[in-house]
């Protein structure tokens, strides 16, 4: 098992307190938004080698079936199926939406033979991959997950009290949902003139209702933005601690604040609605997004033996929490794939093969598949793995 060196990614939506509050820090003035745990090649965390930092993508590389084991390296490939991160975010990140598994494949393959540069602005699909994701909130935490209902979109806009939103409110009220929700949102991503200025305006006076304080702080934040009017439409949740939202495919969401454990199949592929001033491709984007609105499923952990999972409908990982106390026994962690343990709280030893290695908050600890980790201390600890792991033993 190896402690491993993560990369912070500094992006202006992050927070500037979050991060270091957590892992008892001074803070450095920059923003803090991503801390990144695994072997993505944008920003592989490091191992130790004989006292040298080694990308970990280069450790699996290496010996893929020592590393991985047999069994993920024949469903996922050489490669790391799951990244896992501490999000900690202070402004609206990007309205955004994600492929699934065929249209990324579909995508990409037609990008790559279109002679588009991986790292072009213009491109979708930089991988062949889809990306689901979860969030599970380790401070209140804030976002946008999923349509709201054609009826509770039209009372939202409807109490902005906006003249030139009439056409849309009624296109929410009279049309099948599937035909309301796409109709209205093609027409927000490419916003007539002055629609804009009229909303936020609108949001503004009415600032002080709960129900719009979200919508005024992106407004303010992403000034002349038509994902304002995305954003409109989507539903506002807010999670307690512990509590998780599982995002899959095509649904459209964004996160507005707050301190999170994320974990996602390992992917970049990303559409944009808005909130941001990256290319937002609508043509395809319309493609991608599923026009329903199902109710927002608030998810919590269930008790699987010594852990608590949270169910995920997808193979590419699998996120569960340790909850230790002192003096309790040494909880047993042996998988057939490998493994990330991230301890988000207290003091926790991670013991293997007369190995130990101590880990305080936002530490992380990989373990290589077959190898059994003994977990105690007094603390948290979330457990990454791939969703076809088994235990052993």
């Amino acid at each position: 098992m190896d402690l491993l060196h993560n990369t912070v990614q500094p992006y202006d939506w992050g927070s500037r307190t979050l991060l270091p509050e957590l892992m008892g820090v001074p803070p450095t003035g920059a923003p803090q938004a991503e801390l990144w745990m695994g072997a993505h090649p944008a920003a592989p965390s490091r191992v130790l080698r004989d006292g040298v930092p080694v990308p970990l993508d280069r450790v699996l590389a290496g010996d893929p079936e020592g590393e991985l084991g047999a069994g993920a390296v024949r469903r996922f490939g050489p490669r790391l199926p799951f990244l896992l991160k501490l999000l900690a975010a202070d402004a609206p990140l990007s309205v955004q939406v994600h492929p699934d598994l065929a249209q990324a494949q579909a995508g990409f393959a037609r990008e790559n033979a279109l002679g588009i540069p991986l790292d072009a602005p213009h491109r979708n699909y930089r991988d062949d991959q889809h990306k689901p994701e979860m969030i599970v909130a380790l401070t209140p935490f804030r976002g946008l997950c999923g349509f709201r209902s054609p009826a509770d979109a039209a009372d939202l806009l409807d109490s902005l009290r906006v003249p030139a939103l009439r056409p849309y409110i009624e296109t929410l009220r009279v049309l099948p949902e599937r035909q309301a929700l796409a109709e209205v949102f093609r027409a927000f991503l490419r916003p007539q003139a002055g629609l804009l200025d009229a909303v936020a305006q609108g949001l503004a006076a009415r600032a002080g209702q709960a129900f719009t304080i979200a919508y005024d702080r992106i407004a303010r934040a992403h000034p002349g933005d038509p994902g304002l009017l995305s954003a409109l439409m989507l539903r506002y949740v807010e999670l307690s601690p512990g509590e998780a939202l599982f995002l899959g495919a095509g649904v459209p969401h964004a996160y507005l604040s707050g301190l999170g454990v994320e974990i996602m199949a390992s992917s970049d592929n990303v559409l944009r609605c808005g909130l941001t001033s990256k290319h937002i491709d609508v043509e395809e984007l319309t493609r991608v997004v599923r026009f329903d609105a199902p109710p927002a499923r608030v998810l919590v952990p269930r008790e699987e033996g010594d852990e608590e999972t949270y169910p995920a409908p997808v193979d590419d990982f699998r996120l569960s929490r340790y909850r230790l106390r002192a003096g309790e026994p040494r909880r047993r962690a042996a998988l057939d794939a490998p493994q990330i343990l991230l301890c988000t709280d207290g003091t926790t030893t991670v013991s293997s093969a007369g190995e130990r290695l101590g880990m305080g908050p936002g530490q992380a600890v990989y373990v290589p598949a077959g190898a059994e980790a003994g977990l105690e201390g007094a603390g948290t600890v979330f457990r990454a793995t791939t969703g076809t792991a088994k235990r052993l033993g």
